[in-house]
């Protein structure tokens, strides 16, 4: 028995002829008869009595009309439903520290603009603890600064970010047009964790560069690494786009270092057998072309 010969069944109930039927399911009228002689055949039953060219519902098919008007109901509001949750999706997102500070704010607001019925769940830790939420499925997709270990994980970038030296008004750094590169060995350092993203970044391009480093601070974010830096408490490396107020108040100074750069990219990242919603899709476009998405 299938979905659609309860359908047909049904019709033929409502209409007491097979012709009539047939003309309401854009249907021949030997396909209808066939159709109520297979349900017939199936149950072992009559459905209808068929006297003097006139159809009348049996008890058996009276008994059979009450389950297939229930089952055709449950149907269209499970259609329904599915369909609300389709344009009403929830997206799991992960971010690592800097872009969940400075760069996923924005995006989920123009995301929410075009896309006002999707929620979006978002989780901040540094990069390998996402990598590991994404393996898990607790997470569907994430923008992270840092590398992935797995094999497991897809990823792509989409967007450049520079690491900027960084230091107080008042600090040495402040009055020269730029530093040397050795001049950053006798300084003492505010970063990140180990597990950080810039803090990897900052180490391998210091280790590339043959330069030594000390660290004086370590911290999990990058408000504490600004606030102690314009104490005057170290200098630090972060993103670009973490320190634009401080910068642009005063608080901060931003350095040029001789002949050396510390340039990357964020990613998207998501599992390799991760299927991804239409909706999901439309974030990632957002990422990659956010101002083409206005």
């Amino acid at each position: 028995m299938t979905f659609r010969l309860l359908q047909i069944f049904v019709a033929v109930c409502e209409k007491l002829n097979m012709t009539a039927a047939a003309e309401s399911l854009f249907m021949s009228q030997p396909a209808v008869s066939q159709a109520i002689s297979e349900l017939e055949r199936h149950f072992g039953v009559r459905l209808f009595e068929r006297l003097s060219k006139k159809l009348y519902l049996t008890k058996a098919g009276d008994n059979l009309l009450y389950y297939a008007r229930h089952i055709i109901q449950m149907n269209s509001e499970a259609e329904k439903k599915m369909r609300s949750i389709s344009k009403r999706s929830c997206i799991r997102i992960g971010a690592s520290v800097t872009i969940g500070a400075c760069i996923l704010p924005k995006l989920i607001v123009k995301f929410k603009e075009k896309n006002p019925d999707s929620t979006i769940e978002v989780i901040e830790d540094n990069t390998p603890k996402i990598e590991r939420l994404i393996l898990r499925d607790q997470l569907d997709l994430a923008l992270v600064e840092g590398e992935t270990a797995s094999p497991d994980i897809v990823k792509s970038s989409f967007m450049r970010d520079e690491l900027l030296l960084i230091c107080g008004a008042r600090h040495r750094f402040a009055a020269m047009p730029s530093v040397s590169p050795h001049e950053l060995e006798i300084e003492p350092f505010i970063v990140r964790e180990k597990e950080s993203g810039t803090r990897q970044k900052f180490e391998a391009m210091m280790s590339d560069a043959n330069l030594s480093w000390h660290a004086s601070w370590t911290c999990n974010n990058v408000d504490s690494i600004k606030m102690a830096v314009a104490a005057g408490l170290g200098i630090s490396v972060v993103s670009k786009f973490s320190v634009e107020n401080e910068v642009a108040s005063g608080t901060l100074c931003v350095k040029k270092i001789d002949g050396l750069h510390f340039n990357r990219y964020f990613k998207i990242i998501y599992h390799k057998d991760k299927y991804l919603t239409s909706t999901m899709q439309t974030f990632i476009r957002l990422c990659r072309c956010p101002d083409r998405y206005m």
